[in-house]
């Protein structure tokens, strides 16, 4: 079963718009910022700290990905369409 359910009030909740803090990059390319890329909150990874988010990029992040960035998730057979961060590594975001 799928963990779609809200986090609690110190978390984030499932469909939250969020945006990509500056400073983040992708886990997979420890080069390759993040920064202002947006989505929305698909999954609570963990319940209690330190939460782990499913973010799933939103048409405007996923239009505007380098090519680089996403020969690179072919090659490694990665799902570019979401991505896993903390919560100290996303913001609320207005939705859009």
């Amino acid at each position: 079963m799928a963990k779609k359910r809200a986090a609690s009030s110190s978390g984030i909740a499932v469909g939250t718009p969020v945006r990509v803090k500056e400073g983040v990059t992708s886990p997979d390319m420890p080069d390759f910022p993040l920064a202002g890329w947006t989505g929305a909150i698909a999954e609570v990874a963990k319940k209690k700290p330190p939460r782990k988010y499913m973010v799933e990029w939103d048409q405007k992040t996923l239009d505007g990905m380098p090519a680089e960035y996403l020969q690179f998730c072919e090659q490694k057979q990665l799902y570019h369409l979401m991505i896993c961060l903390a919560e100290d590594e996303i913001e609320p975001a207005e939705a859009g």
